[in-house]
């Protein structure tokens, strides 16, 4: 191992500690903020971020406000079956292409990657036509279904199953398993890693997404959690501890999510080996 100068150390963790402000900053601010009572000045110079007088009250207020514990349940129903049908279909879709010999397999891979290179507002349009032919727009299914399954976590669950190797299934099919024994039994169990890649991204995408539940729904008790947050914004813009307690409430799902699944995401790109 070659030993790092002291200069150079003292350079990456200053330059460790400028990204964490830059990430991490906005969050604590906001929580900061949502936590500050209204005798408490948020602008401040030099600002405080400990408030000196903590206070729930913001949330409650926010509560009052909008239902948002009703935007927080759809918004909690649309990731949820986003994370089962990404995960599901991704690890099946990401097996055959990895794993399977057939007619069209490297086809198939360019279509998916193809796919990652069309952004969103250019099919936006011929998908909610679709969805109003389906009779599913102004539903949950709705917003669901065009995101069942993204291209960039099938190509994720594709690279993964690649990496295994073909002697452990050849093993298997000698010893009599069929595909879905091979699938189910030795490959799926070896790339959890990625599954938790898979999960956090679809969660995330489908929990953060905006401009398609908007597009989709009209119903207000159908909205999910970010659309309600924008007629928090759009009413109550002046008042930043209410935007900031919402947004913490947005938040918070995410952050739960990441620790619960964290130690297999950091292993799960480089994923494949199997451990005996």
């Amino acid at each position: 191992m070659t030993r790092v100068r002291k200069g150079e150390l003292v350079l990456r963790y200053v330059l460790l500690l400028a990204v964490l402000a830059l990430t991490v900053g906005p969050f604590l601010w906001q929580l900061s903020t949502s936590l500050k009572g209204p005798t408490e000045d948020i602008y401040s110079s030099p600002p405080s971020f400990l408030p000196r007088h903590p206070t729930f009250h913001n949330y409650e207020r926010v509560a009052d406000t909008i239902p948002v514990w009703d935007y927080a349940f759809n918004s909690l129903k649309v990731a949820t079956a986003n994370v089962v049908t990404n995960c599901v279909g991704s690890a099946l879709a990401g097996y055959a292409l990895a794993r399977l010999r057939y007619r069209g397999r490297r086809a198939a891979t360019l279509a998916f990657v193809l796919a990652m290179l069309v952004p969103v507002e250019g099919i936006i349009i011929a998908q909610f036509t679709t969805m109003r032919e389906l009779g599913l727009n102004n539903t949950l299914i709705g917003v669901v279904l065009p995101g069942c399954i993204g291209a960039m976590n099938v190509l994720l669950m594709r690279n993964a199953f690649l990496n295994l190797p073909y002697e452990i299934e050849e093993a298997a099919y000698v010893d009599g398993a069929n595909v879905w024994q091979r699938f189910l039994r030795i490959a799926l169990p070896s790339v959890k890693g990625t599954v938790a890649v898979v999960a956090i991204f679809a969660f995330m995408g489908a929990w953060d997404d905006f401009l398609w539940p908007l597009i989709v729904l009209s119903d207000p008790s159908k909205f999910t959690l970010t659309i309600g947050l924008n007629y928090l914004h759009g009413t109550f813009a002046n008042d930043e501890r209410l935007v900031a307690a919402g947004t913490v409430i947005a938040v918070a799902p995410l952050i739960a999510l990441f620790a619960g699944l964290q130690r297999y995401f950091f292993r799960g790109v480089g994923e494949g080996a199997v451990k005996g």
